[in-house]
């Protein structure tokens, strides 16, 4: 599958552009996670059988576990949709509608990785991933998930401006996307126009005119995990 752009228009009406991600930078990222949590069991094991001697298999077993089914939801979840190996990549999951993954999305897509493999070598992730039009797995399908290439420029604002500020009121998953749309869009309006639109949202930046454009900018970075 050639990568390739989904297309989503947010119930504010905002468009966003989201560039999917094909197998093969997917599986990259994928192996260079399982190449740190490899070295995280290896540095553990050392330390606890060291510390605890026999005792220190039984905390391995757990830490194996933990690894094996945690690893990427902790990542995907804290840091924004990105685990090592797709921070990397320069890579990230998000909700279908361009929103920052949740929890119960992201150990749906983990957990199906079992059905993923299947019956060797990612070979159903695989043919899925080459049939859909986003290239996701079976996985990403049922989450409502997608895996994207995280865009990598910068504003003026990200750069110099809106250091990140987190929101004072709770965001749903399409307001965090709109947030992260106007961020993204702002930089090609006149100063009136994103004025006009950041005083849509005083209820969160409490703020207006140039200043609710500023901490549109901070509440943006912040929902993209530029902290």
């Amino acid at each position: 599958m050639l990568d390739t752009y989904r297309h989503v228009v947010t119930p504010e009406g905002v468009a966003l552009h989201l560039r999917a991600a094909g197998p093969l930078p997917r599986a990259l990222a994928y192996v260079l996670d399982l190449i740190a949590r490899i070295a995280i069991y290896l540095a553990l094991y050392q330390v606890l059988t060291a510390l605890f001697g026999g005792a220190g298999y039984a905390i391995l077993m757990l830490v194996t576990f933990v690894l094996s089914w945690f690893y990427m939801v902790l990542f995907e979840v804290l840091m924004q949709g990105r685990t090592p190996g797709k921070w990397a990549l320069g890579l990230r999951v998000v909700a279908a509608d361009g929103a920052p993954v949740g929890w119960m999305a992201s150990f749906t897509r983990n957990l199906l990785r079992v059905v993923d493999a299947l019956p060797v070598g990612y070979a159903v992730g695989l043919v899925t991933s080459l049939i859909d039009p986003w290239g996701r797995r079976l996985g990403d399908m049922v989450a409502g998930t997608l895996v994207v290439h995280a865009a990598r420029q910068q504003t003026l604002y990200e750069a110099q401006v809106a250091p990140a500020l987190a929101p004072t009121i709770v965001l749903l998953q399409h307001e965090q996307a709109a947030v992260v749309a106007f961020a993204e869009r702002a930089p090609r309006l006149t100063a009136a126009r994103q004025a006009e639109l950041a005083e849509l949202v005083e209820p969160l930046t409490l703020s207006r005119g140039q200043a609710a454009v500023v901490r549109l900018y901070g509440i943006a970075n912040w929902l993209l995990g530029r902290r």
